[in-house]
């Protein structure tokens, strides 16, 4: 309990710090290019990320970071146990990126403010026509050299079991061309939602090698959607 109490009062604290930091990267230099401007964007929200990871208390284990492309935007795809997951691969995998998230959190005073600084999509999922929108919204992103991440699932699992993925999400890939890069988290859930209070766990990463629009151009949406899950469930099953 108390580690919980402390952690929600290092979070908002850190947020009101963040604010002067938030107004410079608004008034970035538009001559900057996109990786510069993600970058510049990106360098707070991943220092805050790491440091909420380490004060819940988490041993975190990231394996295979080398399959993670250097250059250019690529399409994260992710199981989704927790809420730590966001903070967990905003922190630890180097490279910036936003997340297509649901639309109340765009609500959450100076978070919302953030996520769209670092090019987050919003999602309403009970409408279908507004899913679509940021679907679209999201590929343009993706066009334009900004990396995203997307829960297929939809919902945290809350648990080590894999919920089934959505083959709509998999439209960011198709009408973007950018490389799909699996990942797996394994253990994120017992941060918080196993005991519904923040504590210590052991959480593992595993980067799976990403694959190129020439090895899924001729898939659909769930073929696509089928082979990207059996990648991840397979990394965590691989010790």
């Amino acid at each position: 309990m108390i580690r919980t109490v402390i952690w929600v009062i290092y979070l908002a604290l850190y947020l009101i710090y963040s604010l002067p930091t938030l107004c410079k990267v608004k008034r970035l230099e538009p001559s900057l290019t996109v990786a510069e401007r993600d970058k510049l964007s990106s360098e707070l929200p991943k220092r805050w990320a790491r440091s909420l990871v380490k004060l819940a208390g988490a041993e975190v284990t990231v394996e295979r970071m080398e399959n993670v492309p250097s250059e250019g935007a690529v399409l994260f795809v992710s199981n989704h146990q927790g809420d730590f997951d966001i903070p967990l691969l905003l922190g630890y995998i180097d490279k910036p990126k936003g997340f297509i998230s649901k639309e109340e959190v765009r609500k959450v005073p100076i978070v919302g403010w953030w996520m769209t600084v670092i090019n987050c999509v919003f999602m309403q999922r009970k409408d279908r026509r507004q899913s679509l929108q940021a679907i679209d919204e999201g590929a343009k992103l993706l066009r334009n050299g900004h990396s995203l991440v997307v829960f297929p699932e939809g919902t945290r699992s809350k648990g080590n079991e894999m919920g089934r993925f959505k083959a709509g999400s998999f439209r960011l890939a198709l009408q973007s061309n950018v490389p799909i890069v699996p990942v797996s988290i394994n253990g994120s859930y017992k941060l918080f939602e196993e005991k519904r209070l923040i504590q210590p766990g052991a959480v593992e990463i595993k980067v799976g090698k990403p694959i190129y629009h020439r090895e899924y151009k001729d898939m659909d949406e769930k073929e696509l959607a089928t082979l990207v899950r059996n990648i991840i469930k397979d990394q965590q099953m691989k010790e």
